[in-house]
């Protein structure tokens, strides 16, 4: 018997997880009731060792030891997004949290909710069907991907638990089809950087503009001035974004600030093509402060980063004959993403290889019709929008298949 042809015992229990969790989400490094439902699930499979406040906050990690063979580690994340959900299930979330003295609505935006369900439903499936495979299974729920800080704050816990992988494997649901697959080898999720620049001018009187170096000016010409750094300095071969997104200055019309704040996030695929960006930046920033004639040089704080998602193509050499073999025709290439991931920093603390892959949350039918009509960027919802709520069904189902037949690849006797 194969281990799949059970699914359908694990898909009350998947269905059942799924709803609870998107009805109570978390922020990160707050999962705390997450965390601890996580944890009670792996221990009501009998899995060996189950580990609780792995790392900075609210990680889980449990561990399923089956004979010789490798070990292979498998990752879901756990926290929610700031996001109110519209009204589209029963299941809703109506959760809230405090955030910077503000009350804001808690949804799992991003399917995290599915990610920990359908892990969950493939280590009861592993774990009720021992005869299948041979090794060693590290299951890592993962706390704050959102902030891209929780793998980070878990790899040191981690390495003492379990001291070496041969390979660590995630998946994430997407807008695309829920019967499908999507897997490619190499770069497939951006690397991302945010950096605050802050100019110092010299702030005064807004009728008396000649005796102050005004920030807000300053900080309008760096703006208009960044853009041209993917337009004209990044080749057309290569893949780069640069986003202002947060500008603050001032406190009342009449008053020309001190200073003026910017937020920005850069995107790139390529290390090399990074350090060029990044020293882009500080060129324009400085010469348009040292051209308006500000006493000292801006600011520049790199306040977050994560690495560029890069499958090992001997990974997925393993997997796509797999995938292939389970789904046939709905596996298909993955497409380049800007958006970014922390799931590497799991295996690069190991110096491991790894896969991470997508799977659909949205109904074929509707899928299709909106890429017939031509509207799939207005009538899908995306990752982050308070109506991404995957279908019930077969999203759960193709998301433990996959990450099922995965582990499978590499455990299976």
């Amino acid at each position: 018997m194969r281990v799949l042809d059970d699914l359908a015992s694990v898909r009350p229990f998947t269905e059942e997880l799924y709803r609870h969790l998107h009805a109570h989400p978390e922020l990160s490094d707050r999962e705390h009731e997450t965390a601890a439902r996580m944890a009670d699930e792996l221990r009501a499979t009998g899995i060996d060792e189950v580990h609780e406040g792995v790392g900075a906050s609210t990680g889980v990690v449990g561990i399923l030891r089956n004979g010789d063979g490798p070990t292979i580690l498998v990752r879901a994340d756990m926290d929610g997004l700031p996001v109110v959900e519209d009204d589209i299930v029963d299941y809703r979330s109506t959760q809230t949290a405090e955030v910077d003295g503000g009350i804001v609505g808690v949804m799992h935006a991003c399917g995290h909710d599915v990610h920990m369900a359908t892990l969950q439903g493939s280590v009861r499936l592993l774990a009720a069907h021992r005869e299948a495979w041979s090794g060693t299974l590290v299951v890592v729920f993962q706390p704050a991907e959102e902030t891209v800080a929780g793998a980070r704050s878990m790899t040191d816990a981690l390495r003492a638990l379990v001291p070496s992988i041969d390979a660590a494997l995630g998946q994430h649901v997407a807008p695309y089809p829920a019967s499908q697959v999507r897997l490619s080898a190499g770069p497939i999720m951006a690397a991302v950087d945010e950096l605050i620049v802050t100019v110092h001018g010299r702030g005064g009187h807004g009728s008396q503009p000649e005796t102050t170096i005004d920030p807000v000016v300053i900080a309008a010409s760096i703006v208009l001035r960044l853009q041209t750094i993917v337009s004209r300095e990044v080749p057309s071969s290569q893949q780069a974004v640069l986003t202002v997104g947060t500008i603050h200055a001032g406190t009342k019309s009449n008053i020309i600030p001190e200073s003026a704040r910017l937020g920005l996030s850069i995107r790139t695929y390529d290390e090399a093509l990074r350090t060029q960006i990044h020293a882009a930046v500080e060129r324009i920033v400085q010469a348009e402060c040292q051209a308006a004639g500000t006493a000292r040089p801006a600011t520049i704080e790199h306040t977050l980063w994560a690495p560029v998602t890069d499958n090992d193509p001997g990974v997925v050499a393993t997997l796509q004959p797999a995938f292939d073999a389970e789904f046939g025709g709905d596996v298909v290439p993955m497409e380049r993403l800007s958006g970014s991931e922390d799931f590497s920093e799991l295996a690069a603390a190991y110096g491991a290889p790894y896969c991470f892959w997508f799977t659909g949350g949205i109904d074929d039918a509707r899928h299709a019709a909106a890429v017939e009509a031509g509207t799939v960027l207005t009538d899908i919802p995306t990752n982050h929008s308070p109506a991404f709520v995957p279908v019930l069904q077969p999203t759960l189902d193709t998301a433990v298949r996959a990450m099922t037949t995965a582990v499978l690849a590499h455990l299976g006797r």
